[in-house]
């Protein structure tokens, strides 16, 4: 095959094809990530992955991609906008009655689209390798998030930005709002270079973070995250997070709302990508009253069906628990009692802490009253009384 192709033709139309696709961006990378080794251990040993087993599970392997699929040569790396128009994100996380959803779960799962045109990017290389008489031994695996791969080293190799210190990857002209996927093909192609770190001093994204998970430069202690504690955790979400979550109920965009880079952003004209009309800036209360077969038919197709319809109760709770005080929020909690212990603790907490912003209400309007008293009082007394 090696000598029939010009890879570096070939290397020059995946990238052509694969904007025709769709994609916004393809780089080309080999597979060696042995400098990432180290830090995937240390990560590890840290047990910052917390209940993530499964980040364990396959050991260095994710850092090896011709042992995941032997015999790849390199990874063809591509990046897929997300950013809808009218994202709404202050109007929405300032409002505590309403519920916060991650921008990149508002419309379909992006696992099932992109691997879908990583698939139509296979065929044409394929057809052309077909072409050139040299396709019999081709072999290529689209991943996207769907395999021990370490996708964002990747990434940064294939020259598609650098890792910022929220650990998110980072472009010049797209800020950090797109997807990643890659196709692992057994073509030696030529390689694109890694860009430059342009993060420099700035330290917002770990400033900002409600939870502090950005322990470090470039590293994210999961157990922490806000994204984690709502869709990974399968347990009971830790007392002393749960205030520091706001109205935030899947997912977290935080650090990337902050990062001075998505002033650049570029947004999606992915229909796909589109909100759905009851995810996009949604009432608490009325989340919370949607039975399971209403939760799974809404959210038939999204990225956020997958944690279940108990977890979405969960975290639901929690920012009712954190919004202004409202009888119809106690109410609401209590009826949702006696559907499992992890969902009753979370209610509990709720319920309590609506009772204390109820007291906390009473206590100023108190003050409130005497002050006016006194004022009262004042303007009618002799000034020198």
């Amino acid at each position: 095959m090696a000598t029939l192709l010009d890879f570096n033709l070939l290397a020059k139309n995946i990238k052509q094809w694969g904007i025709e696709i769709g994609f916004q961006q393809v780089g080309i990378c080999d597979t060696d990530l042995s400098l990432e080794e180290p830090k995937l251990q240390a990560w590890l040993d840290k047990q910052y992955h917390g209940d993530m087993e499964w980040m364990n599970r396959h050991g260095m392997m994710r850092a090896r991609p011709h042992e995941l699929h032997p015999g790849t040569l390199r990874v063809i790396s591509v990046r897929m906008n997300y950013l809808p128009a009218k994202a709404a994100f202050a109007s929405t996380l300032s409002n505590p009655e309403l519920g916060y959803v991650s921008r990149y779960a508002l419309g379909r799962d992006y696992h099932k689209l992109l691997k879908k045109r990583l698939k139509t990017l296979s065929d044409r290389i394929l057809e052309y390798c077909h072409e050139h008489a040299c396709s019999d031994d081709l072999n290529f695996r689209p991943f996207v998030d769907s395999a021990p791969i370490l996708e964002r080293p990747l990434a940064v190799k294939a020259g598609l930005g650098w890792t910022g210190k929220h650990s998110l990857i980072l472009n010049r002209e797209a800020g950090s709002w797109f997807f990643l996927g890659e196709l692992l093909v057994n073509l030696p192609l030529p390689v694109d270079q890694p860009v430059e770190e342009q993060c420099g001093r700035c330290v917002a994204c770990m400033t900002t973070c409600p939870t502090g998970a950005i322990v470090e430069p470039y590293v994210v202690d999961a157990r922490r995250c806000i994204s984690y504690l709502t869709i990974e955790l399968n347990g009971p979400i830790p007392e002393e997070f749960r205030p520091l979550m706001g109205n935030r109920i899947y997912g977290c965009d935080d650090c990337q709302l902050i990062c001075p880079w998505n002033r650049f952003s570029q947004l999606t004209d992915e229909e796909d990508f589109s909100p759905r009309r009851a995810l996009h800036t949604p009432e608490l209360l009325e989340l919370f009253s949607w039975s399971e077969e209403t939760f799974l038919r809404i959210t038939e197709g999204s990225a956020i069906r997958r944690i279940g319809y108990l977890k979405w109760l969960r975290n639901i709770s929690v920012a009712l628990g954190n919004a202004p005080y409202q009888d119809t929020i106690i109410s609401a909690l209590r009826a949702r009692s006696g559907m499992g212990e992890m969902l009753d603790e979370h209610i509990q907490w709720a319920v309590q802490q609506q009772l204390n912003r109820r007291e906390e209400n009473q206590v100023t309007i108190q003050t409130s009253q005497q002050k006016r008293l006194v004022r009262a009082i004042s303007k009618g007394l002799p000034r020198d009384a």
